[in-house]
């Protein structure tokens, strides 16, 4: 985990660090990244590396130096491919929070191609990514996924891609969150469960 860990966390600091928002899209990865770091434990070790590599950088595309298309999941899933040492990492980046969706109203559609493998967006790992996402808000702060969307809404306008895709983008980030805490719970419920019959 320690080269790709690292690798991620070094090039998100050196690209998101650069942006002229007053650090916000900074604090919101850092967090991200803890949040994803929380729910790694739920999945086998190898996927929860993943995990926490590509929430450290699923926000790289925002900055200038990597943006080609001006679709930060890809832009960003592109760079990663070259400076991470982990296909499925710019896989996850690719598609996080629902990107597919946003791709489709933007007529990007066909960017994502190289990114159209099941797992980058369907299951516990990419559920992960999506619920570290999508209860962060843009200052880093806990959000309801609701609310997040919300924002995400009013941030966009009516008019916006990301007002075209949310009647099919927003249930599916809904039940990753969901599904995502429903594994969290479980999980606690059972080491609740363990630590009593050691007791």
């Amino acid at each position: 985990m320690d080269d790709v860990f690292t690798a991620a966390r070094v090039v998100a600091g050196e690209l998101l660090r650069r942006l002229d928002d007053g650090g916000r899209r900074w604090r919101h990865t850092q967090w991200v990244a803890a949040k994803a770091a929380e729910a790694a434990p739920l999945l086998p070790p190898a996927d929860g590396e993943l995990l926490v590599a590509a929430a450290w950088l699923h926000d790289i595309g925002y900055s200038p130096h990597v943006a080609l298309w001006g679709f930060h999941p890809v832009d960003g899933a592109a760079y990663a491919s070259a400076h991470v040492p982990r296909r499925a990492v710019a896989g996850l980046i690719a598609q996080h929070s629902g990107a597919r969706f946003l791709a489709e109203a933007r007529g990007l559609s066909h960017l994502m191609h190289p990114f159209e493998r099941r797992e980058w967006w369907s299951g516990a790992l990419p559920d992960a990514l999506t619920w570290a996402d999508q209860t962060t808000d843009p200052e880093g702060r806990p959000i309801a996924v609701e609310d997040r969307l919300a924002e995400m809404l009013h941030r966009h306008g009516p008019d916006s891609p990301n007002a075209r895709a949310h009647p099919r983008r927003a249930p599916v980030v809904v039940a990753a969150v969901r599904a995502t805490e429903a594994r969290l719970a479980g999980a606690v419920r059972t080491s609740g469960s363990a630590s009593v019959a050691m007791a």
